[in-house]
């Protein structure tokens, strides 16, 4: 055993506060996870490096954007029709279609198969859930799947939260140019002529239908010889009961009218899910108005047919209210 020199002179004691040299055996062994970093940080680095176009603020924010509206398409109709958007909100429509309404679909077999047809249906719900349904039940349960193109108040497109949801559901904003447009395309287009005076309906007024406006939607059946299709709605007006209308409170917003129900603004958000009421669609028989384009122009003969409309759905509401039950079973 080898002792130590007593001669040999100490190693000097390093100073209070020194640094221990640099030992790399000391440095711990890197773990899975910072390989895997070190190899993400080298592959970004390189992907850089080969598309500087990438280096600038402006190219993450469009890749950002596309992330966002992933589901969304880039081929938009004439209207902002989104075709990819629109799938998206399958389900939800399906689901309040089948379960929470419970809609019940008749008649569906008098929408044409092909070609123009204007759909002439009863407004109701404060919110436009009838026109959502009415389209989802012809998509659904018509042999040809066809798609209905609802004609929209302005009062729903000025709302930031509903306005674009219903522009790629297809919706189309209600003017006699954006209609004809439509027809013209042989596309088929749903028409609510009570207007802002349909949603707005006190409760105690429900299935009352208000008047038909100046008959627009006759002059545009006549101007592109399509014929009327009389659809009905019952069980939509219960869904949020309009009790009281302070327009002072809506007007300031922009809004016709500030509805007033059981559950809103009560229940605040919550008040806004519409009630399981049980519904029906009927749709009646086209009525082939028999006229030229040239009658459009008189508006005699045009209130006198728009009031013909008016009674037949009026006839459809009365009687299915006259054979419905519970507002919620339907029995």
């Amino acid at each position: 055993m080898t002792r130590p020199d007593p001669e040999a002179s100490p190693a000097p004691a390093a100073p209070a506060g020194a640094v221990a040299p640099f030992t790399p055996s000391l440095m711990p062994e890197p773990t899975d996870e910072h390989r895997l970093l070190r190899n993400l940080l080298g592959e970004a680095g390189r992907f850089l490096a080969a598309n500087p176009e990438l280096s600038s603020p402006r190219a993450w924010v469009d890749i950002w954007n596309m992330f966002r509206h992933r589901n969304r398409s880039l081929d938009l109709d004439d209207f902002g029709a989104d075709e990819a958007a629109a799938r998206v909100f399958e389900p939800l429509l399906d689901f309040l279609y089948r379960v929470w309404w419970r809609v019940t679909l008749t008649g569906v077999e008098n929408v044409p198969n092909s070609g123009r047809a204007l759909l002439v249906i009863n407004h109701s719900g404060t919110l436009p859930w009838d026109g959502a349904m009415v389209k989802q039940g012809i998509q659904t349960d018509h042999p040809a799947r066809r798609q209905a193109r609802m004609l929209i108040l302005d009062m729903f497109t000025t709302l930031p939260f509903l306005q674009p949801w219903l522009r790629q559901m297809g919706g189309v904003r209600a003017c006699p140019e954006n209609g004809e447009r439509l027809l013209q395309r042989d596309e088929l287009v749903g028409v609510f002529p009570e207007g802002v005076k349909g949603v707005g309906k006190y409760f105690r007024d429900r299935y009352r239908l208000a008047r038909f406006g100046r008959g627009g939607f006759i002059r545009l059946a006549l101007r592109t010889g399509s014929p009327v299709v009389p659809v009905s709605v019952v069980g939509a007006e219960e869904v949020h009961p309009i009790l009281a209308r302070p327009d002072v409170i809506g007007r300031p917003f922009g809004f016709p009218y500030f509805p007033i129900t059981p559950t809103f603004p009560a229940l605040g958000p919550l008040g806004v899910v519409p009630l399981p009421t049980k519904w029906w669609i009927d749709i009646g028989k086209p009525i082939d108005l028999g006229l030229g384009p040239e009658v459009a122009e008189r508006p005699m003969i045009v209130n006198e047919l728009a009031d013909n409309v008016r009674q037949t759905i009026q006839q459809m509401i009365d009687s299915r209210l006259a054979r419905r039950g519970n507002v919620f079973t339907g029995e």
